[in-house]
Parts: C-alpha cells; sequence; structure tokens
C-alpha cells in the first residue's frame, strides 16, 4: 500500500494507509503502518483501534530494534498478533532463526503454521502444516499460486509428525 514515490524508492512504509478486503465472508479492514523508529506514533495510534495484528519479522535480519518496539506496544494495548517471517526469498534468510528470536527476544510462546519449500533465490512456496497442503509461487514474480494436495516430496515426514523446516527443506 506504499503510494508516495519516496515509499517505493526506499521499500519502506512512511505514512500509515488503510484498505479493506473480503475474506471468507467477512469484511477485513486492513493498516499498513510504518516499521521505521521515527514513525512509532503512527504505530501507537493504529495499535488502539485494532482487534489483531501481523507482526512482521524479516526473515533475513530477523528481529530488529523496531520489532522490539513494536511488540512492546501490542503487548501494552493487548493485541493479539500472529507473525509472519518476509523477505525469505533474501540472501542469509533463516526462517528457524527467526522464529526462535520472536520466542527468545520478544517472549512469545510460537508455533510455525507453514514452513518454507526452498530458501533465498530457490524459495518455491510454503507448506502448510494444518492443511498438509504445498502452495507454490509460480509465474515471473509469485503471482500464480499452485496448490498441490498431499505432496510426495513431503510425505516422508508424515502427517501428525513433528515437522522442522530443516527436515523438510533438506
Amino acid at each position: 500500500m506504499d503510494s508516495m514515490e519516496l515509499e517505493r524508492e526506499k521499500g519502506i512504509t512512511i505514512k500509515s494507509a488503510a484498505t479493506h478486503c473480503h475474506w471468507r465472508g467477512h469484511h477485513v479492514n486492513l493498516i499498513d503502518t510504518p516499521g521505521h523508529v521515527d514513525f512509532t506514533v503512527e504505530v501507537e495510534r493504529a495499535l488502539r483501534c485494532l482487534d489483531g495484528a501481523v507482526l512482521l519479522i524479516c526473515g533475513a535480519s530477523g528481529i530488529q530494534p523496531q520489532t522490539l518496539t513494536v511488540d512492546k506496544q501490542m503487548k501494552r494495548y493487548d493485541v493479539p498478533r500472529i507473525i509472519f517471517v518476509n523477505k525469505l526469498d533474501r540472501m542469509g534468510a533463516d526462517p528457524d532463526a527467526a522464529l526462535e528470536g520472536a520466542r527468545t527476544r520478544l517472549g512469545l510462546n510460537c508455533a510455525a503454521v507453514q514452513i518454507n519449500i526452498g530458501i533465498e533465490n530457490g524459495l518455491e512456496g510454503v507448506v502448510d502444516l494444518v492443511t498438509w497442503k504445498a502452495y507454490y509461487f509460480d509465474g515471473e514474480n509469485g503471482e500464480v499460486v499452485r496448490e498441490e494436495e498431499d505432496p510426495s516430496r513431503f510425505a516422508r515426514a508424515g502427517k501428525g509428525e513433528e515437522v522442522g523446516a530443516a527436515r523438510l527443506l533438506g
């Protein structure tokens, strides 16, 4: 939702933006807030009116100082959150380290519900550990999502068995 030229140029959100969508019969309002420390007040304002939030953690560089600040704000306002580990296509991406950082540095009790298929330049998609389906990101920019039921290349881990990302990626 970054509409300002400077936002697109720098790859960061500078001003909050709101939009909405419909998902499985529900009307969902979305607020995209800046992640930079200079815009902490924008985040604070948005958190006061939310039912829940998505906390982004960088898959390449892990828990950033602003991630700590936003997490404290979420705790202050009792905002429930899910974590999304992004930038898994970047060099040095490590989703297991990002998840461990959420546990140790943020003190969150969390577990993965999806794990990546491939990493960095080889990122192909994700496996949903709840439905046991694979979602592949096809097309030039990953814009086409292809779904596979119970993908055979991951079947060796077995349904219901505890599965770690390293085991599925190996």
